[in-house]
């Protein structure tokens, strides 16, 4: 009998061996089963296309290079632009530790804004594949990019473009939003403001709540909502928006007071023009209680007591 038990764990203990490295292996390599794309720009200069791509190359500098050049010509068909223009240079780049900084040529600033975004979209989206590379900055010489607040731009990866299902990529737009998540105690919201690029045919209010789950991206905050919990709608009527989760916001995700979670997505929801009040919804439901003591069947609003230095 214990013959047999110890060959039943020396047998589970193989068979979880050789599952956990074959997600390691699915981890170092291109996303099955699409594998590589290359990211283009539509003709009319609206969207960002991707067509499917298999390298020479094998080596991450060998990728870098190969992608790189993939990205300034135009695809087989004919039937897209080229996402880096023939007009824009790229001096230099390099990378270090899954940062990877392109440094373009002063023409790069030349481009029309709208192609400027599809462009940078387009660069990062097919650079990112790479496994070695975590996320791209951009440079004009050696001084970063600047948005249209001359704020620098900053590390970007694929999640920095909110994209639809499909081969073409909606246009984008852009939007600067006021978050709320929990600061280190967890017992205040602490404000972030951050700049989103993400498909026009979204709506603010749900970009919100992704962003949200997301969380944050500077240090002084910390994220307030489970990050397994998933959008199943979000609208708005008569000033009211409609928050529909599924039960992954239910989840005890991290050392915060019950109301942060609640007030994390309120007031970040209320900061956006027509919406004064919120309602949470769980798989469409409100009679639910939330950490015992919140009940859904509340319409929210702001409550600025709860943010950290708002006095």
């Amino acid at each position: 009998m214990r013959r047999n038990r110890r060959i039943f764990f020396l047998l589970l203990a193989l068979m979880l061996f050789i599952a956990l490295g074959g997600c390691k292996r699915q981890k170092s390599g291109p996303k099955e089963p699409e594998g590589y794309q290359i990211y283009y720009i539509n003709k009319e200069e609206t969207a960002v296309v991707r067509k499917p791509y298999e390298p020479k190359g094998q080596t991450t500098e060998e990728l870098l290079k190969e992608f790189l050049q993939r990205l300034r010509e135009n695809p087989a068909d004919g039937e897209e632009k080229p996402a880096i223009p023939d007009n824009v240079f790229l001096l230099s780049y390099t990378l270090d530790k899954g940062q990877l900084s392109l440094s373009f040529d002063q023409l790069y600033l030349e481009m029309t804004k709208p192609y400027e975004i599809l462009c940078r979209s387009a660069i990062v989206r097919t650079l990112c594949q790479i496994p070695e590379v975590e996320n791209v900055s951009f440079l004009i010489g050696d001084t970063a990019l600047m948005d249209s607040n001359e704020t620098p731009i900053g590390p970007l990866n694929e999640e920095s473009f909110v994209e639809n299902a499909g081969n073409e990529i909606n246009t984008y737009t852009k939007a600067t939003l006021q978050l709320y998540f929990a600061n280190e105690t967890g017992d205040q919201l602490v404000g972030e403001r951050v700049e989103v690029h993400y498909s026009s045919n979204m709506s603010v209010e749900k970009l919100v709540v992704e962003q949200l789950i997301k969380g944050p991206i500077t240090k002084e905050a910390y994220p307030a909502i489970p990050p397994e919990t998933k959008i199943v709608s979000v609208s708005t009527k008569d000033g009211i928006c409609y928050v529909n989760l599924d039960k992954g916001f239910l989840e005890q995700g991290y050392d915060v007071l019950e109301v942060i979670p609640v007030y994390s997505i309120v007031n970040s929801l209320t900061e956006l023009p027509g919406i004064s009040k919120v309602q949470i919804l769980i798989n469409g439901e409100t009679n639910l209680t939330y950490q015992e003591s919140i009940r859904f069947e509340t319409i929210f609003e702001r409550n600025l007591d709860l943010i950290e230095n708002s006095n």
